[in-house]
């Protein structure tokens, strides 16, 4: 079986593989996260996780399968990226609030000679939230790092009021999905 590297500092994206049972070599790839301009948040994802793929391919001395994959939470068609702060991460909270929002993960999975793809979108439902809660939230320290500034897996499910969708999607890996683009490539779940 070829070795799988995950081209992810994600803690929550090793976490989600090694739930599956699949072995993997970390990989510390950069690549620009910028979004194009007029970028859809599907394109923008899919774009980020071939890269990361692509870029950990790069990196290999002989042969493997590199995953990348790349999460984005949209709220009427724009893309939150992580706080900057405390204040920006209010803001975001309270904007979430009451209201429906998107989370598009991408996964890439390639050997060299193939690349597959898959983008899943869920639909995530926050109950309201007030000023108090957002601040406490944030004094947390959890949503600093996260897209959207929260963190379905943790604390953040407080918020959640429903789901349609992926779970293992919005943490950060869809692994349905992923387990079988990693099948195609010769890797099997519970190794």
């Amino acid at each position: 079986m070829p070795t799988l590297y995950l081209a992810s500092g994600s803690p929550r994206r090793r976490e989600l593989l090694a739930q599956i049972g699949v072995a993997f070599a970390p990989l510390a790839t950069r690549i620009d996260e910028t979004a194009l301009p007029g970028e859809a948040p599907q394109h923008y994802v899919e774009r980020l996780a071939l890269g990361k793929a692509k870029a950990g391919l790069a990196l290999l001395d002989g042969p493997g399968v590199v995953l990348g994959a790349d999460t984005a939470v949209v709220l009427d068609g724009r893309i939150l990226g992580k706080p900057a702060g405390e204040q920006e991460a209010v803001v975001t909270l309270l904007a979430l609030g009451g209201r429906e929002h998107q989370v598009f993960t991408a996964v890439a999975v390639t050997d060299g000679a193939r690349v597959l793809a898959h983008c899943v979108c869920s639909q995530v439902r926050f109950r309201r939230i007030s000023a108090a809660e957002a601040q406490a939230y944030w004094a947390t320290g959890e949503p600093a790092d996260k897209a959207g500034g929260y963190a379905i897996q943790g604390l953040g499910a407080v918020f959640v009021e429903g789901l349609v969708g992926s779970y293992s999607s919005v943490v950060g890996l869809p692994l349905c999905e992923t387990s079988h683009l990693l099948a195609q490539l010769g890797i099997a779940c519970w190794q």
